[in-house]
């Protein structure tokens, strides 16, 4: 064995952060945390910060079946969603070279994630018949949401 001495290792100043999708997992799975928050709002989508650092805010969001966001992306912020309870239909869309709009849809359920980067624009929504819980992390900014004219 060998002995290091104390002042070769390198400590961060400030910890790493996890992937967001981990974060948004480890919020989401932390129930005490939110449980109080939580709201069901019948005439808009319900969003409640639970935490924010220097680095990111992390939100949780309930979804009525019928609710939905418009077609949106997040500015210069990065970041990810997962799923709580529920199911959830995200349509990504974007700008093909030429010019075409190209559209995905992504069905997901309770423990699933999807990313996002700046430019990424998305619209999300419930189509299912019972409310869905989501946990979303934004990092590089704040939750910025910007109207998107690729919808």
């Amino acid at each position: 064995m060998f002995a290091v001495p104390d002042n070769t290792i390198a400590i961060a100043e400030r910890p790493a952060l996890q992937h967001p999708v981990r974060a948004a997992l480890a919020f989401a799975a932390d129930r005490e945390l939110w449980r109080n928050l939580l709201r069901y709002d019948p005439d808009q989508r319900f969003a409640a910060l639970i935490a924010r650092d220097g680095q990111q805010e992390v939100w949780l969001m309930s979804w009525l079946p019928g609710q939905t966001t418009f077609s949106h992306d997040h500015g210069h912020a990065t970041g990810a969603f997962t799923v709580v309870t529920g199911d959830l239909v995200e349509r990504v869309t974007r700008r093909a070279p030429g010019g075409r709009v190209l559209t995905e849809h992504h069905e997901l359920t309770a423990g699933q994630s999807r990313v996002f980067g700046p430019g990424y624009t998305h619209e999300v929504r419930n189509e299912g018949p019972d409310p869905a819980v989501s946990v979303h992390v934004y990092r590089d900014g704040t939750r910025t949401v910007r109207p998107s004219g690729l919808g």
